[in-house]
């Protein structure tokens, strides 16, 4: 677990993080978010200990970063944004020189070689790394980060620079990682980190501007409570049958598509109206050619958070950012 509590850092007159607080419970897979200039990097650095902070105090496994820094230290796992790689070494003499450094207590060859199949390089492990592609190199810096088998890894840019196949090998890399990690990933790729974490953490001018599921976020921020639907059938008994569904306080036509299908925006109060669509819509045998949500998506989501003319506060209403000790 990871507790953060009061955190700050100030450098000179400026502060770049401001009384941050937040829990990260075990096993959980936190997105990371903030613009360039954030702080989101200096509390990433100031949680694996490469940063000291001005006020506040971090937690990992119960260890506090400053006063036990080798043993919460021993319990962390740091991709950073460009990975500390040794280009003239082999995968293999740079893994080893890794596990000396950190001085882990487990029989090296075997736990080596299972992170090698774990992040799948033990084919290139005798190769040296400058002779290695950009998505094999992101796949050695997160063997590093293995090394030790830590309980939490935090991962910066994890993606960048990466072709869409390799984003696509790395994301499965980290959720198989998830089953027995906590993770931490800071990336400015939205739609990897939607598809990867199950909990967003917005930083924005040094301070926690949200936290939580994406869904929950949409939901505090997004005033429209409404789905678009392609029905195929007749349109004034269709329209009908939609503000016959409890819960639905309007229908709006807006196009007629191809073959007899008529596309309708039903906005409901706050119910989800797509099991009772579906089942009206079946039972008299009226196809639904498509639906989709309205909902903001994430990175719509993060522009309107980091917005200065937009009052997050104001949106998130009464529910409390977590950690926050108002």
């Amino acid at each position: 677990m990871i507790e953060v509590t009061g955190l700050s850092k100030r450098y000179g007159n400026h502060l770049a993080v401001s009384d941050v607080s937040f829990k990260i419970e075990d096993g959980e897979v936190i997105g990371f978010l903030g613009p360039n200039g954030a702080g989101k990097s200096t509390i990433m650095n100031i949680l694996t200990g490469y940063l000291s902070a001005t006020a506040g105090k971090v937690n990992i496994d119960g260890f506090d970063i400053m006063d036990n820094p080798a043993q919460a230290k021993r319990r962390i796992g740091y991709l950073p944004e460009i990975p500390p790689l040794y280009i003239d070494m082999t995968v293999k003499e740079y893994l080893y020189f890794v596990f000396d450094l950190k001085k882990v207590t487990l029989p090296k060859r075997p736990h080596i070689d299972e992170i090698c199949r774990l992040v799948k390089i033990d084919n290139v492990k005798d190769r040296l790394i400058k002779t290695l592609s950009k998505g094999y190199r992101q796949r050695v810096g997160i063997a590093q980060a293995l090394v030790g088998n830590p309980d939490v890894l935090i991962l910066d840019e994890p993606t960048v620079g990466l072709d869409p196949k390799q984003i696509i090998e790395i994301r499965t890399l980290i959720e198989r990682l998830s089953k027995n990690h906590t993770i931490i990933v800071s990336s400015h790729i939205l739609s990897e980190i939607q598809a990867t974490c199950g909990r967003i953490i917005v930083i924005n001018k040094g301070r926690i501007v949200a936290d939580g599921k994406t869904e929950e976020l949409t939901e505090s921020i997004s005033q429209d409570k409404s789905v678009v639907a392609s029905i195929a059938g007749p349109e004034k008994e269709v329209e009908k049958l939609l503000l016959a569904i409890p819960g639905v306080e309007s229908v709006e036509k807006l196009t007629k598509a191809s073959a007899g299908a008529v596309t309708f925006r039903i906005v409901s109060e706050d119910t989800d109206i797509r099991r009772e669509l579906f089942a009206r819509l079946a039972d008299r045998n009226w196809p639904l050619m498509g639906l989709s949500s309205s909902a903001l998506t994430l990175e719509q989501i993060f522009l309107r958070l980091t917005d200065e003319t937009f009052d997050s506060s104001a949106a998130l209403g009464k529910k409390k950012v977590k950690g926050d000790k108002k």
